[in-house]
């Protein structure tokens, strides 16, 4: 009698043509026999399924299940397989389920084999296990795969302690740049999945230039105002210095010209549904920028920005002096204003995002709980754990774990 009712636990491997009814139809079988379902995974991939599920049972009815199933499996056409698990296995498996877990998020225009293969042996070099893989993006059209137009994201759900977890993220940016692809290594804890505010560098990271050069050009002193911009950009000099010099260059420059500036400036591919999105589920949003005031409410108007620090020009008898009002926003005052957003939202520092590409954003991504370094300059990307290059901003929503099929919600009509 004993034997009878000893426990089995038994693994089922379901494959064939993906319709309704597979998973219904088979955990009924489970169900009349009360098993007890210890884990179940699906996947679909081009119309054919994957389904596992394991169980456990006691002895006298493991053999009616397994027939009713092989029965019922030949009834609608898909192929089934049946693994013994001993209870050393099964207790060693359930032992694993405190490890760490990270997720690490490969973007780009198309994602390759090799792309896959590098990232997945930098994995299995750090003895981490991959418990799960799947695509975050819609299914590209054969077109799309040949050009350069599309975008593609893959994410995988690894578990384990990394042998050293700097060396790999190091791995990790070096491969990006070779294999031209963006990879997000994060550890997968409460605060990925409740991120609430989000802190954005405005020139050349919301919009694809650099104000103050436009400015510049419209002054006639655009070669030289650049020279500065780009210095300052690389890190080579101080940020309240670069700015100074610049804003001095502007002097006598009619105020009239910021209005035309603002409503030409060139977007930033993704910034449309990247700011779409993230107010529809819920995120409060901030400019920290080293530009200007009224180019940054300009923004804050048309996608509804929560947020805007800048630095304000003087203008006396609607000319610009060549001198600033207050403060000047540089890379210590931005970490300071995503503190203080902190507090105000009342959001722990690590649900905060900050996104830049400048050397004077590099205080403010380090503080973040995400920071992301966005087309950044090299020595950005040398200092910040994450990274985009491949693609526009709404890559962004793809480090956050969001699929594309979110996007068809009502919500986000």
């Amino acid at each position: 009698m004993e034997e009878l009712n000893k426990k089995e636990i038994i693994l089922v491997q379901i494959t064939g043509d993906d319709r309704p009814g597979v998973t219904s139809a088979l955990t009924n079988i489970l169900a009349k026999y009360n098993a007890i379902i210890l884990d179940i995974g699906q996947a679909d991939i081009h119309h054919s399924l994957s389904l596992g599920i394991l169980f456990a049972t006691n002895s006298q009815n493991s053999g009616y299940i397994i027939k009713e199933l092989l029965f019922k499996a030949t009834e609608i056409g898909i192929n089934i397989r049946f693994s013994p698990v001993s209870e050393e296995e099964y207790n060693s498996w359930v032992g694993r389920q405190g490890k760490s877990r990270y997720i690490i998020t490969i973007l780009g225009r198309r994602v390759t084999a090799e792309q896959i293969g590098e990232v997945t042996k930098i994995v299995a070099e750090n003895e981490l296990n991959i418990d799960a893989i799947r695509r975050l993006t819609g299914r590209m059209p054969l077109e799309e795969v040949e050009t350069e137009e599309g975008v593609s994201c893959i994410e995988l759900s690894v578990r384990g302690t990394p042998k050293d977890k700097n060396n790999m993220q190091a791995m990790f940016i070096e491969l990006s740049s070779k294999l031209s692809i963006d990879i997000s290594f994060q550890e997968d804890n409460i605060f990925r999945r409740t991120r609430r505010l989000i802190c954005f560098d405005m020139d050349s990271t919301l919009i694809e230039t650099e104000v103050i050069d436009e400015l510049a050009d419209r002054a006639g002193v655009g070669k030289e105002v650049r020279e500065i911009t780009e210095s300052a950009m690389r890190g080579e000099i101080d940020f309240h210095e670069s700015f100074t010099r610049r804003v001095a260059l502007l002097k006598g420059l009619d105020v009239s010209v910021m209005k035309d500036i603002a409503e030409n400036l060139p977007m930033t591919e993704g910034i449309e549904r990247l700011m779409k999105t993230l107010k529809t589920v819920g995120f409060k949003i901030a400019i920290l920028s080293g530009g200007f005031t009224y180019f940054g409410e300009y923004l804050k108007r048309k996608f509804g920005i929560d947020y805007v620090y800048a630095n304000e020009l003087e203008v006396i008898d609607g000319k610009l002096t060549g001198r600033h009002i207050g403060d000047i926003v540089d890379g210590k005052r931005k970490a300071e204003l995503l503190r203080l957003l902190a507090q105000i939202e009342n959001v722990n520092i690590a649900q905060t995002i900050a996104v830049g590409d400048g050397a004077n954003d590099i205080p403010m991504l380090n503080t973040a709980g995400l920071g992301i370094a966005f087309h950044a300059k090299p020595k950005v990307k040398a200092n910040t754990k994450q990274s985009i290059s491949t693609i526009g901003l709404d890559g962004i929503l793809y480090f956050l774990g969001f699929k594309d099929s979110y996007y068809n919600s009502p919500l986000n009509d």
